[in-house]
């Protein structure tokens, strides 16, 4: 059983539609008016929610559940049999919401973060003002030494280059 099994709803979703939709189409076995009837919940909610989006299929998803546990429904999922499956489709979306609710919480705080090219260019635009106050105050008698240290670094900064790896230098 894979991690996307495990986790989403859709593949437990698939399972019972399948079920209902194939003991519905038995007309000679014994209570496949309760298959038909409960596929028919199924179709209201959309058959196709296992492809929809994740915040669309689990707002159908959530409403589908509420109405297989209506008495009525919840009956006819015994005497099929199948009360295991649904709980079982119900257990993997009610983990599944509880993870979608934790990513979408994640990506909003990743959203609040600036990104690194702005921090780049606000590090870059920082480093320039203070150079250009370096450079002007570089007669001042205390800042002299100053001047002349950082220059030193920018002058060897802008001499230096990165050693390049084994595979950069093959190309």
């Amino acid at each position: 059983m894979g991690t996307s099994e495990t986790l989403a709803p859709a593949g437990a979703f698939g399972n019972l539609k399948a079920f209902l939709d194939g003991y519905r189409q038995l007309i000679s076995v014994p209570n496949f008016q309760l298959a038909e009837d409960l596929y028919q919940v199924f179709v209201e909610y959309g058959l196709d929610l296992d492809r929809m989006s994740y915040s669309s299929q689990t707002a159908q998803m959530k409403k589908l559940i509420e109405a297989l546990e209506l008495p009525e429904n919840s009956q006819k999922l015994a005497a099929l049999s199948v009360s295991t499956a649904f709980a079982d489709m119900k257990t993997k979306h009610q983990n599944f919401e509880v993870i979608f609710g934790e990513q979408a919480n994640a990506n909003a705080g990743l959203r609040q973060m600036a990104s690194a090219s702005s921090i780049r260019r606000d590090l870059e635009q920082t480093l320039k003002a203070f150079l250009n106050l370096l450079t002007a105050m570089k007669n001042v008698t205390d800042w002299k030494e100053v001047y002349a240290e950082v220059y030193e670094l920018v002058k060897a900064a802008k001499n230096s280059t990165l050693p390049r790896r084994d595979d950069e230098q093959q190309q």
